[in-house]
């Protein structure tokens, strides 16, 4: 089963928002998924104790160095998606995780901190690549961007991203309320409250086009595997 990793070791990435959003569309697809919460601040475990946290997707929390690739193989048996939530630092926790992935998404958002946070991971990502002898799959979701304006800095990420060859997502995560909002109420997007909410749908929607997106990608990598 898929192992979908989310990592950048820069702060307010994004990161959290973007894991929870995919294992809430998943769920949402019928399909059960596993969420290894290993973000030392636990974001993801507060949300789901709150009410409305969907019955497909199991939250571990309990989480260490020795640990992870145990749960992360014990997910694989039990789950058709494992999500790991990552911590911010290079660490050798993170190093299995992403040797053990099917895919590593690095959230990101339009300044040049987060893109060298990004870039920190990516050069990880090409030394556990040569240890595990093999690809691993890896993109860029921009996060927390606006729904109206191009701002110069995200202009220059974008631009960075692309002369250095990297993936980059279609779909941007774009700032909303609504993705804040989760932490505060629980459950998925489609309980939230719309009378106390903004833009419930369009949060919706860009929640949808992400997670299809992942899907595709997932995909991909498949078909590439197998040539």
């Amino acid at each position: 089963m898929p192992v979908i990793s989310f990592a950048n070791p820069k702060g307010g990435a994004g990161k959290t928002t973007t894991a929870l959003l995919l294992a809430t569309e998943l769920a949402a697809r019928g399909a059960d998924v596993s969420v290894i919460d290993a973000d030392p601040e636990r974001w993801i475990s507060q949300w789901g104790a709150l009410p409305g946290k969907p019955d497909n997707i199991d939250i571990l929390s309990d989480v260490s160095e020795d640990s992870i690739v145990d749960q992360i193989e014990e997910a694989s048996e039990q789950s058709q998606f494992i999500i790991v939530d990552l911590e911010g630092t290079a660490s050798l926790m993170v190093a299995n995780a992403i040797g053990m992935s099917e895919l590593v998404l690095i959230p990101t958002q339009g300044s040049s901190m987060d893109a060298r946070g990004g870039a920190k991971t990516i050069r990880l990502i090409r030394n556990q690549e040569r240890m595990a002898r093999r690809p691993i799959p890896h993109s860029v979701v921009l996060t927390r961007t606006s729904a109206a304006v191009t701002s110069r800095s995200l202009r220059n990420v974008q631009s960075q991203l692309a002369k250095a060859g990297i993936d980059v997502f279609e779909t941007a995560i774009v700032e909303r309320a609504a993705f804040r909002d989760l932490f505060d109420y629980g459950g998925p997007l489609e309980r939230l409250d719309p009378s106390l909410v903004r833009n419930v749908d369009k949060a919706r929607k860009n929640a949808e086009s992400f997670a299809g997106e992942v899907i595709a990608k997932l995909k991909s990598a498949q078909m590439a595997e197998a040539v």
